[in-house]
């Protein structure tokens, strides 16, 4: 199988054995990572061709599956650019959209099943703001074995309890969608942004920063992900510490990592437009560049937020983002 590797934004399910990954550890796979160009942050298609041809003819070893996507996630992937060399490898395309599925959803970021992918899986929680859950969509010749795959390798059971919502946001991401999607990619683009004037290292900057509803931010110079991500909690503004390319050969862990993963699909859901995202970032600087203590930020925080207690994107509702809906 080839994958990312977890610096380069691949997620622990397609990892190697050795560390922990799902892939390796649980399904036994033998995991390739593809070439990573980190200055552009994505897959290296030219040393992935040479790979692959090296892979077949060289060391005998087929590769059966290549799995796009990420957890770390800031541009589209080179998916109809390699879709050729492995499928003439012959192998299977898969294409892991846990995180940009409400993207693609709404027209703004790939087309993996158009650009040659055989399948994609994904969450329906994240940029697809939906109860938490997973699916698989694929092409009609693939159905039988995803079905059995699916159960009852995979699951014992189907959750009733969460569809009702599921189909609820399903319908308000084809009436909302491309808006929804745009003003996401639009925060996120005007947050690397405002972050990086604030001092801050934002990854690519050369190419806008992203594509995507996440920036990725090395803060090695003033601390590590794992501190700042406790740090920037106490302070109300929730990121997660993220592993960035090279920070394994530098000794990093991902427990503390040289980097942090900022997402704007929350903050757009209620409200925040382009013009909040330098306000968003100020409050991130306080705490990573000034160190100042993060009660005094959170109350400043807490203040800002006031502002924003509607959900937004969705059919009309009376009830506040947050409100307790008391059933019975």
């Amino acid at each position: 199988m080839m994958a990312l590797a977890i610096p380069n934004g691949g997620h622990i399910s397609t990892g190697r054995k050795d560390f922990s990954g799902t892939a390796g550890a649980v399904h036994g796979l033998e995991v390739e990572y593809f070439p990573f160009d980190r200055k552009e942050m994505n897959i290296d298609v030219d040393k992935t061709k040479k790979k692959i041809e090296k892979m077949i003819n060289e060391e005998k070893r087929e590769p059966k599956l290549a799995m796009f996507g990420g957890s770390l996630f800031l541009f589209p992937h080179p998916v109809k650019e390699l879709v050729e060399a492995i499928h003439s490898a012959g192998a299977k395309v898969a294409y892991d959209a846990a995180h940009v599925a409400g993207l693609i959803a709404g027209g703004r970021f790939q087309d993996p099943l158009r650009e040659g992918a055989d399948a994609i899986s994904l969450s329906t929680h994240k940029t697809l703001f939906g109860p938490q859950g997973g699916a698989v969509i694929s092409f009609e010749n693939y159905s039988e074995q995803i079905k059995k795959a699916t159960f009852p390798s995979n699951t014992s059971n189907h959750h009733l309890h969460s569809l009702a919502g599921k189909a609820i946001a399903f319908a308000e991401m084809l009436e909302f969608g491309k808006e929804y999607a745009g003003q996401i990619i639009e925060n996120a683009k005007a947050l690397g942004q405002a972050l990086h004037e604030r001092g801050l290292t934002v990854l690519a900057e050369h190419k806008g920063f992203t594509e995507s509803h996440q920036v990725a931010v090395d803060i090695t110079k003033y601390a590590l992900g794992g501190d700042m991500e406790k740090a920037l909690e106490s302070a109300n503004v929730i990121v997660n510490r993220q592993l960035l390319p090279g920070d394994i050969q530098a000794g990093r862990h991902y427990t503390n990592p040289g980097g942090i993963r900022i997402g704007t699909s929350e903050i757009t859901r209620i409200g925040m437009k382009r013009s909040h995202m330098s306000e968003v970032a100020e409050f991130i600087k306080r705490v990573i560049i000034n160190k100042e203590d993060p009660a005094k930020v959170r109350a400043d925080v807490a203040a800002f937020r006031k502002d924003f207690q509607k959900v937004h994107y969705c059919f009309e509702s009376a009830k506040d983002a947050y409100e307790y809906i008391k059933i019975r």
